[in-house]
């Protein structure tokens, strides 16, 4: 390959970028001028992917953890064809444009994941290689490695001082993850300046103790070098590879080049013209690129075609020579398997004796397994708790790649972000779990899985003060206000086993959402009435003799039959009471304005909504003139049935907040 031509290849990134953010007047140019030699030296010379493909199912991956330098990545899916023009760069930044400011995937072609907060990247770069892995050893068989790429993921010093990619390396490491390769981008600047201010730990033992093998590079525009250190990275067939290179931020930029300055902010007019003319650019025009650069990334891209054909000729014979895993794949790979559940009676039978919620997930857990064989999941060092342990179907490990029962260890952030990880890999339908109390730790991750319509099941236990004896630290309040406030989940807090059935049955067949199902510690009575009607998030549960009811009592989760004992004694005392047992806000809000009137008409006003939680956003069900039996503080360390009795959590309490109702 000609040097210069090369050179200018690289330059390319770094020009394309710059003049985005000059463009938009807003962005970070630092990360793409300093990192674009290593960028371009993976794209081109060692990683297996098809623009004319961008789904194809064994090209390596590429996340940019490091998402606020997007400019790079736009700048690289622009040169080699992916789709993004010279005026999709000129529209960095802007309302309805395919370059946002932040990587959003889904959104831009090319993009594998939506890279914001820092350090997220490197999680979800973990569950892509824990994918590739359980693929390859269920899948591939001698002579046909049909399921074989690497996961490579580029950050910097802000990635490596967030909390996430700690949790994420430390189990990447114990699980021997080979074909994880992460590139650190090192130019020891952050926003308030030196990273020494705050960040001075030597990060290449920390990585070797995380059980990497580390390789450092020591000048980031040393294209060989860079490539040698990625070979050797594959060559390690034990562990993931940590690769440090030394960068400058802001490379090329005579007036910014090393300082913070250059992080996050447009270089000015003046410097990206310095800079080009630093670089012999042949133009000074914005967005200018020679057409001897064009034509060489056309050239690499071609060799990408090359690759993906040899594989589905692979793919082929393997087909041919192994009909049933060629049927087992396509059911791995099948988003609405688990439909089949819908007319299974089998999947919907129960016990009729009181049972934990927690317990009843764990049952359907298990039935869905054989269903769905896609579903791979564990908890966060609680599975035993959790009840999400599937039988018989092994243990992921450095042995054994093939188990689909996840051992997270205590890192709830880091698991829910190799959670997205595992979905946007293909071929995985994740679930993790946790205490609802720690859904604090998962948020980020979770909000991360809505905004990127990720079909990943988060099962949080423990879901009220029915926690008990472990006191206030472990009983959830406002969490699940919290959930039902972002966008694109759909959060279950069901009530018996038909609604736990349902809620499970929701989240295995959703193909563009995360779905939270929030489950009790304690035991809860099977209910009459309780139906395959929960799947609209809302319905009556046990309906009033007159067609328009004196009061209406709703509720979810334990405090369903709460309500149904209060309306018992209002019955008893002439009151004529409707129940609505409402297991998902968010599932009620997509049913027709007519469906809604059906379960809660508006002529009546007199409602009271029960639940062992914060009352935040029930205000929208009981109106003006309702009320709320609802947690109002943090709870208190004793048994359960002191704790509702003393929050007043009682049948006689319920009807008397009723009758108090003008």
């Amino acid at each position: 390959m000609n040097q210069k031509l090369e050179q200018r290849s690289v330059n390319a990134i770094r020009v394309l970028a710059a003049d985005a953010v000059q463009k938009a007047n807003s962005g970070h140019p630092g990360l793409p001028l300093g990192s674009a030699a290593m960028a371009y030296e993976l794209w081109a010379h060692h990683m297996n992917h098809n623009p004319s493909d961008p789904k194809w199912e064994n090209r390596d991956r590429f996340i940019l953890s490091g998402g606020h330098g997007s400019a790079l990545l736009y700048s690289l899916l622009h040169l080699f064809g992916y789709g993004l023009t010279k005026e999709d760069l000129a529209q960095f930044r802007q309302m309805g444009s395919l370059t946002p400011g932040h990587p959003e995937y889904g959104h831009t072609v090319g993009v594998e994941a939506t890279t914001g907060p820092l350090g997220a990247g490197m999680g979800m770069a973990v569950g892509m290689a824990m994918a590739e892995a359980h693929l390859a050893a269920v899948f591939n068989r001698p002579e046909y490695p049909i399921v074989d790429h690497y996961t490579y993921v580029l950050g910097g010093d802000g990635c490596m001082m967030e909390g996430i990619s700690s949790e994420a390396f430390s189990l990447a490491g114990t699980l021997g993850l080979h074909k994880l390769i992460v590139l650190y981008d090192s130019n020891r600047i952050s926003i308030e300046g030196s990273t020494d201010i705050a960040f001075t730990e030597n990060v290449q033992k920390r990585m070797e103790a995380f059980g990497f093998q580390t390789i450092t590079v020591e000048d980031g525009n040393d294209t060989l070098a860079i490539g040698k250190a990625i070979e050797e990275a594959k060559a390690d067939r034990t562990r993931p590879s940590f690769i440090t290179i030394k960068t400058q931020i802001g490379y090329g930029c005579p007036a910014k080049q090393g300082k913070a300055s250059a992080h996050g902010e447009p270089l000015g007019t003046d410097n990206v013209a310095a800079m080009k003319e630093n670089f012999g650019w042949e133009s000074q025009e914005p967005f200018f690129v020679p057409e001897d650069v064009y034509e060489n990334y056309r050239n690499l891209a071609k060799e990408g075609i090359g690759k993906q054909e040899a594989w589905k000729k692979l793919f082929a014979d393997y087909a041919a020579e192994y009909p049933e895993l060629k049927e087992q794949w396509d059911a791995y790979h099948d988003g609405t398997i688990g439909e089949k559940l819908y007319d299974d009676a089998d999947y919907w039978a129960y016990e009729d004796k009181p049972q934990a919620t927690r317990s009843l997930s764990g049952e359907m857990i298990n039935r869905i397994k054989n269903v769905v064989p896609s579903l791979i999941g564990g908890a966060a060092d609680l599975a035993p708790s959790t009840k999400t342990y599937m039988k018989d179907m092994g243990d992921f490990s450095k042995e054994n790649y093939a188990g689909r029962n996840l051992h997270f260890g205590v890192r709830e952030l880091a698991m829910a972000a190799i959670a997205n990880g595992l979905a946007l890999h293909g071929g995985c339908r994740p679930y993790v779990s946790t205490f609802f109390v720690f859904s604090d730790y998962t948020k980020p991750m979770a909000r991360l899985s809505a905004l990127m319509k990720l079909p990943v099941t988060y099962v949080f236990t423990h879901d009220s003060i029915g926690v008990g004896e472990d006191g206030p630290t472990h009983e959830p309040i406002e969490q699940l206000a919290m959930l039902r406030a972002m966008p694109g989940i759909s959060v279950f807090r069901p009530a018996d086993a038909t609604e736990t059935a349902a809620a499970w049955y929701h989240a295995v067949t959703s193909q563009d959402e995360p779905t939270a199902l929030v489950l009790s510690r304690q035991n809860l009575s099977q209910l009459e009435g309780s139906s395959k009607e929960a799947l609209k998030g809302g319905y009556v549960l046990q309906d009033s003799r007159k067609q328009i009811p004196d009061a209406i009592l709703i509720a979810s989760g334990s405090e369903v039959s709460l309500a149904v004992e209060a309306k018992k004694l209002l019955d008893a005392e002439g009151m004529d009471v409707r129940v609505v047992s409402m297991p998902s806000m968010d599932v009620f809000e997509q049913q027709t304005p007519e469906y809604q009137e059906t379960v809660l008409p508006k002529a009546v006003r007199r409602r009271v909504a029960v639940e062992a939680l914060s009352g935040f956003g029930w205000e929208r069900y009981v109106g003006l003139d309702g009320a709320c039996v609802t947690m109002r503080s943090f709870g208190a360390s004793a048994p359960a049935g002191q704790l509702f009795e003393k929050f007043g959590f009682t049948a006689e309490h319920v009807a008397e907040t009723v009758k108090m109702i003008g």
